[in-house]
This record gives C-alpha cells, structure tokens and sequence, in this order.
C-alpha cells in the first residue's frame, strides 16, 4: 500500500438503487393490499409507506386508496393492464361505472428475430415428431399470435426421454413470455391452489403413471383447463383473495409412458403426438449445438417464425383427430374389468338403467362382483360404466341424488346415448315400490 493510500480505505461505487415511485403501484381495494405493477406481486400498506414518502400530507398508501385503486384484478391477454367500468363476473365482462378491474397479465417482450432463420428448431421439431409436426407448429403458434383465444384441446407429447421435448418448448416460453409459462406436476395439478391456472401455457410435467383410481381422476380434473367452457375460472392461490380469470392456458401434457396416463375412448380433449426416437439417435454434439445457437439469437427467430405463421387453416375449437397414439393410450387404458362388465351387461340385456347391486348379482362372475363392490374401486367404476356406456343419472327430487332401489340408497347408471328424460324414466322404473320421488 502507498503511502498516499495508507490509512485510507478507497470508497467502492454505489451501484443505483431502483427508483420506486407511485406509479408503480395501484391500491387493490378488496384486501386492502398494493399491487407492484412491475412483478404483479402485492405489497402490504406498511412496505409501499416505509418505501414511499407521504403525498399532499397522506401516507403513500392513503393517497393510493384515494387516487390509484382497483376494485377487482383478473387475468386476461389481449386486455390492457387497467380496464375503468369494468368487471368481471362469472360469466365475463360486465360494465359498471365507476369501478376498475386490473389485468394482471404481463405481454411478452418484443422481439426483433427473422423467420427464415428459424430453420434449426423447426427441423428439430420436424425430427421428433415427423409426422405430428404441422399440427404442433401451428398449436404453438396460436398460443403465439392469440393468446387470449382458447385452444379445445391439449397437446400431450410423449416419448423417451432425452429427445428433446423440453428443447422443443424452450423457445416458446421465450416467445410468450417466460412469465406466461407455467410447469407444474401431476400432483401440483390436483392439489388446493390454482395460480397455474394464469398462463398462456400450462405444462404439466412427465406425467407417470398415478395408478389406477388416480389417472381417472387426474384426467377428470384436467378437464375444466383443457377447453372451455367454463369460460372462467376461480383462481386460488396462497395468501390471496379468490379472484376470476379467463380459461384461456393451453395445455401441454409430457409423458414417457402410454400407460401413464387415461384418455377416455370418447375423448375429444387431447391431442396424442408421440416420438419412437431414443437419445441414441441424435450426436453428442447436437443439443449443445442447438442450444448454442438459441443463446446466439435462435430464439428470436422462432420468435419471429411464429409470429408469422399462417394460421387461417388452424381451428382452435375444432376437436383434434385421434392419432394412432392416441388409440394406444385409450387401449393402454383397458382392464380386464372393462370385458367383465361387457359380458355381464350383455347377458343382463343392455338394460335402459343399471345399479352396481344388479351388476354384481349375477354368480357367474365372483372375481369381478368382488372388484365391483370393493369400496378401493368406487373411483374407478363410473369410467368402466363410461366405457360401456353408461353415466350416472342423479335422483332430481333427492338431495343426495341417490334413488331407493331394492330397499338401498344408491347410484343409478343409465346409457348416455339416450335422451334425458327417458333416461329419467328408465332410472324412475327400477326404484323401490311405494318410493315417491317427490
């Protein structure tokens, strides 16, 4: 140390702290909590006042009651962040005069890519899925070009791992906004909370096989976010007051397995792309290459190749067609319960209406009346019944919905090909004598 720096410690420069300012924040009425515009994260009154300095003698956060508030927030691309007069309701948009709703959605950043540049990650697309590409090219870019339109139905796309699913999607998170995109697993997918329902896609991450009674359940939940109506959903996440979004999030399912997952034979929700490549089939140097060029600017140019993509012949609402991977799931999903309850209702005559107590009456079968009445496979049932084609049809004048059918309170299935009300009167005529429904 020189003696001109002896005893003197050199001052270290004092990077600039964010500037916070009143704009940045609007006050969210409902819970009394502010919104941070730049993260959409909700501050409480005592931060924004110990950030804040006081405005026309009112703390920050009293000003922003007064001057900067909201009465409601919402999720929805396409709409500008503050939309004044008006609200949202369960079934959409109502006006009222007045009131302010704030969009939570963030837009993506903008992007100077070119599309004839996209080659690289289009052949890679290509490659994975020769013969499912066009239909995930175009998938992906409506999610791209419009995504406050919902898609009717999900993308499950499945094969081994290390083929380059996730390479596949990483430019898409780039080109909606990786705030857009949400991955969650299975069992975050049936759990309490639903903020993952706020994206432009929602990945639900190699889904495995959950066991029998939880693939049924698993698919029958996913149903309400792969298509829509509903047209809005309750979110609820932690720590925040339920609020409404747009069903708009496109769902996209990755799997490694065909008997991981359920589809029912009548499903018109998913669309099956599956891949028969292996990581032996690409070099070692491949997805390091291909990664390189994404860091390089490849990503602004899928960007830009989807931002371009001709979509007149795409239908978002149109049910997609079943795939051979498709039928592979659906007979994946087959048990041999499913043939049992086929024999049993053909030699009962393919009634009108059924109860599970008439199913397992028949001797011939013990092993299966077993299955039936095990209460382990009360979850499972009504999809075998499904599969056979029969629903439930619930007692309108119980509140249980149950109907007294030999002296016992139970479900009556009925075939969903038929009307419904001759499936009200067929399920009316198997209750018990002197059982009013009224």
């Amino acid at each position: 140390m020189s003696p001109k720096t002896r005893g003197h410690v050199a001052s270290m420069p004092t990077p600039h702290a964010p500037t916070i300012a009143l704009t940045d924040f609007y006050a969210y009425m409902p819970t009394h909590q502010y919104i941070y515009v730049p993260t959409r994260e909700l501050w409480s009154a005592t931060s924004v006042d110990s950030r804040l300095p006081k405005q026309q003698g009112l703390k920050a956060s009293l000003w922003l009651d007064r001057e900067r508030h909201v009465e409601q927030m919402t999720w929805c691309p396409g709409k500008a962040m503050i939309l004044p007069d008006t609200l949202v309701s369960d079934g959409g948009w109502i006006g009222h005069a007045g009131a302010t709703c704030y969009n939570l959605y963030r837009p993506p950043l903008l992007s100077s890519g070119q599309p004839a540049l996209a080659t690289p990650w289009v052949d890679h697309v290509r490659r994975v899925y020769p013969t499912d590409a066009d239909h995930l090219l175009a998938w992906f870019a409506q999610r791209v070009q419009h995504p406050e339109e919902k898609i009717n139905h999900a993308i499950v796309m499945g094969g081994n791992q290390g083929i380059g699913k996730d390479t596949i999607l990483e430019p898409i998170k780039h080109a909606i906004g990786p705030w857009n995109f949400t991955e969650i697993s299975p069992t975050h997918m049936m759990g309490r909370f639903n903020g993952f329902a706020k994206s432009v896609i929602l990945r639900i991450n190699e889904a495995r096989d959950l066991g029998d009674v939880d693939r049924f359940s698993f698919y029958d939940h996913t149903k309400v976010y792969t298509a829509a109506p509903p047209d809005v959903l309750r979110v609820d996440e932690k720590n925040l007051r339920e609020h409404a979004i747009f069903n708009v999030c496109g769902v996209i399912i990755t799997a490694n397995l065909k008997n991981g997952i359920h589809l029912d034979p009548d499903d018109r929700r998913h669309y099956v792309a599956w891949s028969d490549l292996s990581r032996e089939d690409f070099a070692e140097e491949y997805f390091p290459t291909l990664y390189a060029w994404f860091a390089q600017g490849g990503l602004a140019h899928v960007t830009a190749w989807l931002q371009a993509y001709n979509l007149s012949t795409f239908d978002p609402k149109r049910p997609p067609h079943h795939t051979d991977a498709w039928r592979d799931i659906v007979d994946a999903g087959k048990s041999p319960e499913d043939a049992d309850m086929a024999d049993v209702l053909e030699r009962l005559a393919q009634p009108d209406a059924i109860t599970l107590q008439l199913l397992a009456d028949p001797p011939t079968d013990k092993a299966f009346s077993t299955w039936l009445l095990d209460p382990k496979n009360r979850r499972a049932i009504p999809h075998r019944l499904h599969a056979a084609g029969y629903d439930p049809t619930r007692n309108p004048w119980a509140k249980d919905g149950f109907w007294v059918v030999n002296n016992r309170r139970q479900m009556i299935y009925t075939k969903y090909i038929l009307h419904k009300d001759v499936r009200l009167a067929a399920a009316q005529a198997l209750m018990s004598p002197n059982v009013a429904t009224f």
